[in-house]
């Protein structure tokens, strides 16, 4: 397998300055199938399990591949704590901007899949600045929309909320992480700016949906929520009935780049 290109492009706006480090694979030129945009999770990078196997896939079928971290991620600079939904969207935008060429087909783990959402829209407010870059489709990976607000706050105690908003943020314990994750209040409140579930979604491409039943992270009802809040009919949610959060099993990977190649 050939290393993808690892590039980086620097944000200015808004403070402070970082730079995201980005992965491009260039796909061949008499490929016209759609390349893959890969939006990673809550805390998770872009040489994960799920993403590698993306790049490896798109590297035998010739498919360009475009992999970066976000701020406070990986190997792109900044402090995680200043990390937002609103900052890390402003992120994906000017990576796509700057590096996708022709249709793609997004991809979006967990937080991922809001992202994928936001950054549709994003892309439709901006079109005259990509018309060479229009979406083929939309891959959704436990999809955690709204996350800060359904799967965080709401869920909180009053004595976390309180952490929050008095010492600015609380460190929840996590599986995946021995430090735990900085929860802080910048993160649930930038989050309110972008939430969804509130009306109708339009994605303006197809999109699959893979959702594991035993997701303890993001509820298989949270999936279906989002389902009815899809305004286009060509969408197809899969339960997987031993399903995690992760999807990373090998027969998980499989059904992952099915549901790419289906674009």
């Amino acid at each position: 397998m050939s290393e993808a290109r690892l590039t980086s492009l620097i944000i200015e706006s808004p403070a402070p300055r970082r730079t995201i480090a980005v992965r491009v694979r260039e796909g061949k030129s008499n490929n016209e199938s759609p390349g893959v945009v890969w939006l990673g999770g809550f805390k998770s990078d872009m040489k994960g399990t799920k993403a590698e196997a993306l790049d490896r896939w798109a590297e035998a079928q010739g498919r360009a591949c475009l992999r970066f971290d976000y701020s406070g991620h990986g190997e792109s600079s900044g402090d995680f704590r200043d990390g937002t939904i609103g900052r890390w969207l402003d992120e994906s935008v000017a990576v796509y901007l700057r590096y996708a060429k022709g249709p793609q087909v997004l991809v979006g783990s967990s937080m991922g899949g809001w992202l994928a959402l936001l950054l549709a829209a994003r892309l439709r407010e901006l079109k005259d600045l990509a018309p060479h870059a229009p979406l083929a489709g939309m891959v959704l990976i436990a999809p955690a929309v709204d996350f800060t607000e359904e799967l965080m706050w709401k869920q909180f105690s009053p004595a976390i909320k309180r952490d929050i908003e008095e010492k600015g943020e609380w460190v929840r314990p996590s599986e995946y992480d021995v430090g735990g994750y900085p929860i802080t209040r910048g993160l649930i409140e930038d989050g309110r700016k972008h939430l969804l579930l509130g009306g109708l979604i339009e994605p303006g491409c197809p999109v699959h949906i893979l959702q594991g039943v035993q997701d303890p992270d993001v509820p298989w009802q949270h999936a279906q929520e989002l389902v009815s809040r899809l305004s286009r009919d060509d969408v197809v949610l899969t339960l997987i009935k031993d399903g995690d959060h992760r999807l990373s099993r090998p027969e998980d990977i499989e059904r992952l780049i099915a549901a790419v190649a289906e674009f």
